[in-house]
């Protein structure tokens, strides 16, 4: 039986918000902690860092869990449900770090807050993701659900990246008329001034406490809405592995772990640009516009993302396979770095031509993220026919933990980026939103070059490992109905 336009509806509606909520952590959660509460950069680096090395031992877990799962509700829907209230309410603790905080008290906070959070994250992703081969049929069917997916997702990470500064800055407002009255002032201090400085930190401390308010709520009746509209179709009845053979089954699976280790590389090096392009347009682009100019370049590439996912894929899809649109959309990203790195050393006084740079990055950006699904839902079929039981929980709790990994491996190196080139609220040059030649240097070589390293690397290790083309999934296809008839 076909997937009616309600339960397609439903499913995307669960990608944009979960897709939200990622995004706010995964590209705002550094600046929050570094630029507004004054945390070391380096030490949140870490603590980003560790909480994904404990979830390299807590999202397999995860994966088992949801697969021993059986209840009248299916065995995804419940951790669906019981995982996005609470990973709802811990983003909201996360961007309400306590005033009294600073210090190591705010350090520890920030590190027990982010652990908490990927531990509920995972348990409404794992889920959400394992839905896909459970009610869905191979080849187009599938393919067409993920693509819907992954392009609500788009939008969901779009909608944080266009409107997460206006609305801060908006909902932050109540925040200015205090501190200005604390101060004896009744306008803004001139631009350049610490106190003005002091001033805008604590409207966006307020701003985002509201904000991750409004994103939660969402949050929750979006994915309320997948969990009351799904239901699980061909999940086969099976008997729940153990630890031990979860483990061995992924292990065997190569192919799964080719798209796994290619996530990585991917993801990884596109997280490295998000955290930092806002402080490359603070303290590089510069100026007292940047805010502006910022958000105009977002608005420009979310825009961009979702018409590459929704529009440009599927028209790309017409004349070329699945795996010759990735090699396009890499060669795209690459070629998008390269001309950000030539326009940053060159012009950067107009905005409009960062847009060059920004088609090409979050064109691909759309596409691979809606591949790389798709090439992971088919190594599910694939670990079937090869060690004849379904692991889709286990395969896609690994993408829930690379895609973290991803995210903290990139907060990593773009903290040590902010420390090493002294790009701090904390510097004098801060204050004058500009940093020293040295700094802007190392700041646009690590957003760049950094990145396209880690993207060749992909694809020439994806190009020699992956092995499941069109024809090999179809052929796949036929051999699990044959034997299942």
């Amino acid at each position: 039986m076909k997937l009616t336009g309600k339960e397609k509806v439903s499913y995307g509606l669960g990608a944009v918000g979960k897709d939200m909520v990622y995004m706010l952590s995964a590209s705002y959660v550094l600046y929050y902690y570094q630029d507004i509460l004054g945390v070391n950069a380096v030490a949140m680096g870490i603590i980003l860092m560790a909480a994904r090395v404990f979830d390299a031992f807590n999202d397999p877990i995860m994966g088992v869990l949801v697969a021993k799962t059986r209840t009248k509700w299916g065995k995804f829907r419940p951790w669906l449900l019981i995982g996005t209230l609470l990973n709802a309410v811990v983003l909201f603790l996360m961007f309400t770090a306590p005033p009294a905080l600073n210090g190591g008290g705010l350090v520890a906070y920030a590190a027990v807050i982010y652990i908490l959070w990927g531990v509920t994250y995972t348990m409404m992703d794992i889920p959400y993701w394992s839905m896909i081969p459970a009610f869905t049929q191979g080849g187009k069917e599938r393919e067409g659900l993920t693509t819907l997916a992954r392009s609500c997702a788009g939008v969901g990470s779009a909608i944080i990246t266009i409107v997460t500064m206006i609305c801060v800055a908006a909902l932050g407002q109540r925040k200015r008329a205090a501190l200005l009255a604390a101060n004896g002032l009744t306008e803004m201090p001139e631009e350049g001034s610490a106190l003005r400085q002091v001033i805008e930190r604590g409207i966006e401390r307020e701003g985002f406490i509201w904000f991750s308010l409004i994103v939660a709520v969402l949050f929750v009746v979006f994915i309320l809405t997948t969990c009351l509209n799904i239901k699980e179709k061909s999940t086969v009845d099976i008997e729940a592995p153990s630890v031990g053979q979860m483990f061995k089954a992924l292990l065997q699976n190569d192919q799964a772990m080719t798209v796994v280790v290619a996530i990585v590389l991917i993801n990884s090096s596109i997280y490295i640009t998000s955290n930092l392009v806002i402080y490359f347009f603070k303290y590089d682009f510069g100026g007292e516009g940047w805010r502006d100019a910022y958000t105009l370049f977002n608005t420009f590439g979310g825009g961009i993302q979702i018409l590459a996912m929704m529009l440009l894929f599927p028209l790309l899809r017409k004349f070329l396979s699945a795996l010759h649109i990735f090699y396009v959309s890499f060669g795209m990203a690459i070629l998008g770095y390269v001309t950000l790195l030539v326009l940053a050393f060159t012009n950067m006084s107009n905005v409009y031509l960062l847009f060059i740079p920004g088609f090409f990055i979050f064109a691909a950006n759309g596409m691979l993220s809606v591949l790389t699904t798709v090439f992971l839902a088919n190594t599910v079929d694939y670990g079937e026919l090869k060690n004849h039981r379904r692991d889709e929980s286990v395969i896609f709790s690994m993408q829930t933990f690379v895609v973290k990994l991803a995210s903290g491996v990139a907060a990593l190196i773009a903290s040590i980026c902010l420390g090493v080139f002294h790009i701090s609220q904390d510097t004098e040059a801060a204050v004058d939103n500009a940093i020293a030649p040295s700094s802007a240097v190392g700041l646009r070589m690590t957003m760049t070059v950094i990145p396209v390293i880690g993207l060749l690397i992909a694809v020439f290790y994806f190009h020699k490992k992956y092995q499941l083309t069109e024809e090999k999934v179809e052929e796949i296809a036929q051999k699990l109905r044959a034997g299942r008839e």
